[in-house]
């Protein structure tokens, strides 16, 4: 497992002390920045490869990740499946919904219809994103066989139970995670970091509350 950070902390990615912002909503002072791992093919190989082989004996004929990022996690997996089991494995992606959700569009909904399909991710905290393609994948009448991440944030509370399936985290580092109400990031007056993350669009929006 300590591998994966190895590599993350190799190209920049895994980030400290700073007051960050998540899709949950939830805030916490280590990051790791997904943006500055992919635009290294070595690395990004390095840890796709990984999470295919945990995929390797369960039949996977879909790789299912949430755009953005999970498009090109989903597509490396697709491939280094392709090779591991000598058939042709697809690599797609959901979109956002308007309401929050996951949603198979552009065709891929019938791409996973009774097909068995593996859900990868970047990261976990609450677990909530990774749920949401799950749904997804399901509405679509796939199986959804095992679901894999970079790294899981939160070890005590994502689980296997958490989604129902298989979950298999690269690795896990654990980042205390906070409600706004309760941060204390916050407390502290530490600035929220609006170039990574959620940070900016939080801010956004608590400034045009407070209007």
């Amino acid at each position: 497992m300590n591998d994966v950070i190895e590599i993350l902390k190799r190209v920049g990615a895994v980030i400290t002390d700073s007051h960050f912002v998540g899709t949950s909503g939830k805030h916490f002072a280590t990051y790791i920045n997904k943006d500055a791992l992919y635009p290294h093919g070595k690395e990004t190989a390095e840890i796709t490869r990984l999470l295919a082989d945990k995929a390797k004996d369960l039949g996977v004929e879909v790789v299912v990740g949430p755009a953005l990022g999970g498009i090109i996690l989903a597509q490396w997996a697709a491939l280094f499946l392709s090779e591991l089991n000598n058939h042709d494995v697809l690599g797609i992606y959901t979109e956002k919904t308007a309401d929050g959700g996951q949603s198979l569009t552009r065709g891929h909904d019938k791409l996973v219809n009774g097909k068995k399909v593996f859900v990868v991710e970047d990261l976990t905290t609450t677990g909530g994103s990774v749920k949401k393609v799950i749904d997804a994948v399901r509405a679509a009448g796939g199986t959804v066989v095992a679901v894999a991440v970079m790294a899981n944030r939160s070890p005590e509370t994502v689980t296997s139970e958490t989604f129902g399936v298989p979950f298999f985290p690269l690795a896990e580092l654990e980042v205390p995670n906070y409600d706004e109400s309760e941060c204390p990031l916050c407390q502290s007056g530490v600035p929220v970091n609006t170039t990574i993350g959620h940070g900016k669009k939080f801010m956004e929006s608590k400034n045009a509350s407070n209007r």
